[in-house]
């Protein structure tokens, strides 16, 4: 085996697994306090990268010579506040309302709310792809021999790093945090504590929905067009990454992702490109046969 190649491999793996890690954990958030899947949720990455396209002209008058890693930041940061906006909305007007009602309904809603964002953006921007602006110059990394690492894939690893740990500080450091771990584990005990649990789930919502959005304008930075459909494939493929690492468990979220990512990679480099999307629901199968609770998931009994 080419050493070479393998590493090489290897990171482009990494860059892929970090998109479906920061998407997944926007699914195992939600699924931890609410113990449902929300399958819009691909459908607001796809917004995060609408968002940053609606963004770039705007910045382009503000850096009459170019936006640079100053405009990058700033597409970033705003969209990934415009989209926890969006899930913060969509809770309250989509899912909030159904609570209280078997799960199977709350499924179909959100189905149906991802075709509605889906056809609305296609309303307003149309179905052709859309070029993103190159906000940041997309070269090879100097210095690494014959790995090639492009500086987009450098910043996709670096920005989901940062973000990941922010996560953590979040969930582990602060009110908020604690008040989703514990809302996880008994959301009437939580409310008898004085816990506002409305507020706990909108800010799970608008935690995960602008991780997604970040992810859509890391894979806008490195992709040449962007559609009202991209968030299709990334949505379901971090959907079995969340299963694989173990749904609700947020260090599992982020492991499923990697090894999503990683040998999706692996199999298009070594064996065929054309099972790369197959490789991906082979594993959930896989999964859900052998280790239904995940990687790092637990079991949990249900009474009945």
């Amino acid at each position: 085996m080419d050493l070479t190649l393998f590493l090489q491999q290897l990171i482009n793996g990494i860059s892929l697994g970090s998109i479906y890690a920061l998407i997944a954990l926007g699914y195992t958030m939600v699924y931890g306090v609410l113990r449902f899947i929300n399958f819009a949720h691909g459908d607001i990455y796809m917004l995060g990268a609408f968002f940053g396209f609606a963004l770039a002209p705007l910045l382009a008058q503000l850096f009459p010579a170019g936006a640079g890693i100053y405009g990058a930041v700033a597409i970033l940061l705003t969209a990934m506040a415009l989209c926890a906006g969006m899930g913060i909305i969509i809770e309250k007007l989509a899912y909030r309302p159904l609570r209280d009602r078997p799960r199977l309904t709350v499924l179909i809603t959100a189905i149906g709310v991802s075709l509605f964002i889906q056809n609305m953006t296609q309303y307003f921007v149309g179905a052709e792809p859309k070029g993103f602006p190159e906000l940041i110059p997309i070269q090879a990394i100097d210095g690494l021999g014959k790995l090639t690492v492009l500086t987009s894939q450098a910043t996709i690893i670096g920005v989901t790093l940062i973000l990941l740990f922010l996560l953590r500080f979040i969930v582990m450091k602060t009110k908020l945090g604690m008040a989703m771990r514990a809302l996880s584990l008994n959301p009437t005990a939580c409310s008898l504590m004085g816990v506002n649990n409305g507020r706990v789930i909108s800010f799970t919502f608008a935690l995960g929905s602008a991780l997604a959005a970040a992810a859509g304008i890391l894979v806008a930075f490195d992709s040449p067009s962007i559609d009202p459909m991209m968030g299709n494939t990334p949505g379901i493929k971090a959907f079995v990454a969340a299963v694989l690492g173990g749904i609700g468990n947020i260090p599992g979220a982020a492991l499923g992702g990697l090894i999503l990512g990683i040998t999706e990679t692996m199999v298009v480099g070594y064996i065929n490109p054309n099972l790369r999307d197959a490789i991906a629901f082979a594993i959930l199968i896989v999964i859900l046969l052998c280790r239904p609770s995940g990687l790092l998931g637990k079991v949990e009994r249900e009474k009945v």
